[in-house]
């Protein structure tokens, strides 16, 4: 049988890992990325949380600015994120061409 406090502390090593491997100038992460994924299972978890109270009949109130933030956020991220491969990839194939 797993030791549990071993398993906790495997996966408290691993987040450590992760968070300093996020955070770090040579990684393999995008962070644009990940930001645009939390800000979607956000959106997710508003639309999720409105369809259930909804279905019990009451009223959930999100203010709208807030809706709209967490939506700028993920296009944002997202859009940045299409370009800057769109980009690199272009510039890539132009710096073979050059030679």
């Amino acid at each position: 049988m797993v030791n549990s406090d071993s398993f906790a502390e495997y996966k408290t090593h691993d987040m450590k890992k992760f968070f300093s491997q996020l955070f770090s100038d040579d990684n393999s992460i995008n962070e644009k990325s990940v930001v645009g994924f939390l800000a979607f299972v956000m959106m997710a978890l508003f639309a999720i949380a409105d369809i259930v109270t909804g279905y019990l009949g009451k009223d959930l109130v999100i203010n709208e600015f807030i809706f709209n933030a967490f939506l700028w956020l993920v296009l944002g991220s997202f859009g940045i994120g299409s370009v800057d491969k769109y980009i690199n990839k272009k510039g890539s194939s132009n710096d073979e061409t050059v030679e």
